[in-house]
């Protein structure tokens, strides 16, 4: 709470001299932002984004692959977007959630032996996967 203060009195006292930008989940923020009766006021744009989609976790966990030097075979996608978007909803992890199944993925590729940079869907741990 004497951060918070402090923090307002600053954005009080210089509020043309610097910009506090924050950054969070919509619940923790709303718990932050009532936590001092003068903070809420000081944040005039409060900008919203959506959760991503399964697809554009995809399209994360493929990048974030491509960064490591490694390929999510394409009969991968449709369990994975579904993957994704599912445990995106329960959890909202967002893009740390295609990060995590990604490097899991990295380390099951390199338990079975194979040497190339191809991530297969064995190598990923899709609870609730086997219908799909």
């Amino acid at each position: 709470l004497e951060a918070i203060d402090t923090l307002v009195k600053a954005m009080e006292d210089h509020r043309d001299e610097f910009v506090v930008v924050l950054a969070g989940y919509r619940k923790e923020m709303e718990q932050f932002l009532e936590s001092n009766s003068g903070l809420r006021s000081r944040f005039s744009n409060i900008i919203e984004f959506k959760d991503y989609t399964g697809e554009e976790l995809y399209q994360i966990a493929c990048s974030i692959a491509r960064g490591k030097e490694y390929v999510i075979e394409e009969g991968c996608r449709e369990a994975l977007v579904s993957y994704l978007d599912r445990e995106n909803r329960l959890t909202g992890g967002n893009g740390r959630l295609a990060r995590n199944v990604v490097e899991k993925a990295m380390i099951h590729q390199s338990t079975r032996g194979s040497d190339d940079d191809l991530l297969i869907l064995e190598d990923f741990e899709l609870e609730g996967s086997e219908n799909i």
